[in-house]
């Protein structure tokens, strides 16, 4: 299959489904943001993080590449035709536990603090920004049209992103900078 269809050529792209929507389209919208997302977090990974925090990246791509697909997907047939493309409560309370686990590794917050530090810590502030935004993209479907335990994920990553950046920074030897 060529990586180029032409489809595209007229402003429009497919569904999973089959359905021909205008790239404008709100789903089209929340699934190019969480790509973007997955970007933003590939390019912070990239910049050196631990063993543990590096396997901890590579699974939440994976899961935003599921994300994705189940956002392309109104009629909620691609799991039962691409079993990696999932994503239920298990993965968001894989999310809380990663975050409870990292963040009894750091100092607890008295402020708030900016979004600063060494340059995987800036990346991944950058990326939970950017998670916040696909958030708002996905909302903006209606949340009676997504599965509510893609909502919960995307609310929970950007928090479990915010306590990566804290923790690159703690691993870079880097002072948070409080508000």
């Amino acid at each position: 299959m060529p990586l180029y269809t032409g489809i595209g050529d007229r402003g429009t792209t497919a569904l999973f489904d089959g359905t021909t929507v205008a790239k404008t389209d709100i789903r089209v919208v929340a699934y190019g943001e969480v790509d973007e997302l997955n970007t933003l977090i590939g390019l912070a990974h990239a910049m050196g993080l631990s063993d543990s925090l590096s396997e901890i990246v590579v699974t939440i791509q994976r899961d935003l590449f599921a994300l994705g697909s189940l956002l392309a997907d109104p009629t909620c047939r691609i799991s039962e035709r691409v079993t990696k493309a999932t994503l239920g409560d298990f993965d968001v309370k894989r999310l809380e536990g990663w975050i409870d686990r990292l963040e009894n590794e750091l100092p607890p917050l008295r402020n708030f603090i900016l979004p600063s530090g060494c340059r995987t810590g800036v990346a991944f502030h950058h990326a939970r920004a950017g998670c916040r935004r696909a958030e708002r993209s996905i909302v903006a479907i209606g949340v009676e049209n997504v599965q509510p335990e893609l909502l919960r994920y995307i609310n929970r990553l950007s928090d479990l992103l915010f306590v990566i950046a804290r923790c690159a920074n703690r691993d870079a030897g880097v002072a948070e900078l409080e508000w």
